[in-house]
């Protein structure tokens, strides 16, 4: 080691500091750049440009998306489907406030992405290269505090200054991001400070710095927590985010066989944490009749006036953050809480269950895998049923597009779920594969067409389908993604949910009020009816479109549309469906 501790740095082959800032990003991991273009950030074409044409290793893709709500969407849906960190690029506070919900999004996913953006110079006109002298726009774009904009919603931000290293500080950056519980994080840079030579050209890597390994579940915790289940009568698990790690899947299948334990899905879930259509996969209300629950990274296991188990049944919580410290108020009790790596907690409860097994246990477990799969397989087929029975429904009925939906779907596909309890999706969907499957993490609408975008990027030779309600779809200004998916080769295809209506505004208000004033009056403010022509919209972008009215051809046009993005175009299937609450 050096006397300044610098030996083992990266020295960046760069000129000035946008040079450095790249390299270290690239350093870091990251190989996708989601860029929305803005005058000062201008320097990250001509860094990246630089490096590709001189042949530096492991080249930054610059991916131009034409509005920041879905780059940063699209940065997520990436960094969700590859499990490498991301980043994205605005324009100053304009841009950096463009980012919208897709910032709640970003705090709530678990995913490392380096939010960056770029700052009005602050030299004085003349005095420097990239001064305050472009134009009257820059005193218009200076706040007092730009980064107060992503504060409440990152892990870590940094307005970089004249005495930073740049390749330290992205580096600082990446370590954050990648460090569990994951997420995002924020850095600005003003105008004039990417061009200036480099002092010191030398940098550790985000890996140099330490990206801390997976923290392992206590001995004495997974002893008590096997033999809690083991015993018990009713045990259930409960996931939301476990799958961010696909290798959770396989080894929480093992477990949950061997023991004979149910699966459900926490009321927030961003990702497939378990087989869709496994036996033990419980889709009705479980947790009330429990007497053992496992808590994997659920955010909101459960609704506490709803299927919550009973007060005396024992609650064990795992998660990189078992105590939720970026949600404010979080009443949900546990006997114990234990801050682990899934995956690992998981092997170790695995290996201290197969050390207690008797003749009888096994006996009682498998009475109960047999009662949980009849259970599982009941509801299946009444889902399906109530589906069936509502096949020739005009406008349609959104279960029977859920179901005709779920025929289409197989091991190849990647179903980007932003739809809510009333199309049911969930229920039908056959998923299986880990990371086929990933759902909105926060309550931000317009996630999905973005999300989409991203995840095709990083998955080019699967089929990815985006399933959401138009409400949300109009929320995701889906116009730019489609552009952008059209331009760099990455299809989706979009299914929306065309029913013309507002739930927030309809059945909930309906729900609030019975019988109210908003009820008598037509729920004002809750329809949007009739509603933009998605099809033609997609047209407009380059996309195959179509709008379906007729039951019978649901699951012709999500064919057709399949074809379609398997031969390079995007394609967004509009489904008429009756409106909420009064049916029409």
């Amino acid at each position: 080691m050096s006397a300044d501790g610098t030996a083992g740095w990266v020295e960046a082959p760069a000129d000035d500091w946008a040079d450095a800032m790249v390299a270290s990003l690239s350093a870091g991991g990251i190989d996708h750049l989601f860029f929305t273009s803005g005058s000062e950030i201008g320097f990250y074409q001509e860094a990246i440009a630089k490096a590709k044409a001189k042949g530096h290793n492991n080249p930054i893709r610059l991916i131009t998306v034409p509005l920041e709500h879905v780059s940063l969407n699209a940065a997520l849906g990436y960094a969700a489907v590859s499990g490498r960190p991301a980043a994205t690029a605005a324009h100053v506070d304009c841009g950096t406030q463009h980012y919208g919900g897709a910032i709640h999004t970003a705090w709530r996913s678990g995913l490392p992405v380096v939010i960056t953006s770029g700052y009005p110079p602050t030299a004085y006109a003349g005095t420097m290269h990239g001064a305050r002298d472009e134009g009257g726009h820059i005193w218009m774009q200076e706040g007092y505090d730009q980064n107060g904009i992503m504060r409440s919603y990152t892990k870590w931000n940094h307005r970089l200054v004249w005495q930073d290293n740049p390749g330290l500080v992205m580096s600082r950056a990446i370590q954050v991001a990648r460090t569990e519980p994951a997420g995002p994080v924020y850095v600005n840079v003003a105008k004039e400070l990417v061009v200036l030579p480099l002092r010191e050209p030398r940098f550790p890597t985000a890996d140099q710095l330490g990206i801390p390994r997976p923290t392992a579940l206590d001995p004495e915790v997974a002893h008590e927590i096997a033999e809690k289940l083991v015993k018990a009568k009713s045990p259930f698990v409960v996931v939301g985010w476990s799958g961010r790690n696909p290798a959770t899947v396989p080894a929480l299948v093992e477990l949950c066989e061997m023991l004979g334990i149910g699966v459900v899905d926490a009321v927030q879930r961003g990702y497939l944490c378990f087989p869709m259509r496994h036996p033990l996969a419980q889709m009705g209300p479980a947790l009330n009749g429990a007497d053992v629950v496992l808590v994997l990274e659920a955010e909101v296991p459960w609704v506490p006036t709803r299927n919550a188990p009973p007060p005396d049944a024992y609650v064990a919580a795992i998660a990189q953050d078992p105590i939720k410290m970026r949600v404010p108020q979080y009443e949900f009790t546990a006997n114990v809480r234990a801050a682990a790596d899934p995956l690992l907690a998981i092997r170790s409860i695995t290996a201290a269950a197969k050390g207690m097994l008797k003749a009888d246990d096994k006996a009682r477990i498998a009475a109960r895998s047999k009662a949980l799969a009849e259970g599982s397989k009941k509801w299946i087929a009444a889902a399906e049923k109530e589906a069936m029975d509502h096949a020739k429904d005009t406008p349609m009925h959104p279960m029977w597009v859920s179901y005709q939906l779920s025929k289409l779907i197989d091991d190849n596909c990647i179903v980007i779920d932003e739809t809510l309890r009333t199309p049911r999706v969930r229920e039908f969907m056959p998923c299986s594969r880990p990371g086929s499957y990933f759902s909105n993490p926060g309550s931000s609408g317009g996630w999905s067409p973005g999300a989409a975008l991203g995840a095709k990027i990083a998955a080019p030779d699967r089929d990815v389908i985006a399933v959401t309600g138009d409400g949300f779809y109009m929320f995701g200004t889906p116009a730019p993604a489609i552009w952008a998916a059209k331009h760099h080769n990455a299809p989706f295809m979009a299914v929306v949910y065309t029913n013309r209506s507002y739930s927030t505004g309809t059945t909930r208000v309906g729900e609030m009020y019975q019988g109210g004033y908003a009820a008598k009056s037509g729920f004002v403010g809750g329809y949007f009816d009739p509603p933009i022509d998605f099809a033609k919209e997609a047209e407009a972008a380059g996309a195959y479109g179509e709008t379906v009215r007729d039951p019978a051809d649901v699951l012709p046009a999500l064919k057709r549309g399949l074809e379609q993005i398997r031969s390079g175009k995007p394609a967004v299937i509009s489904m008429w469906l009756q409106r909420l609450v009064d049916g029409k």
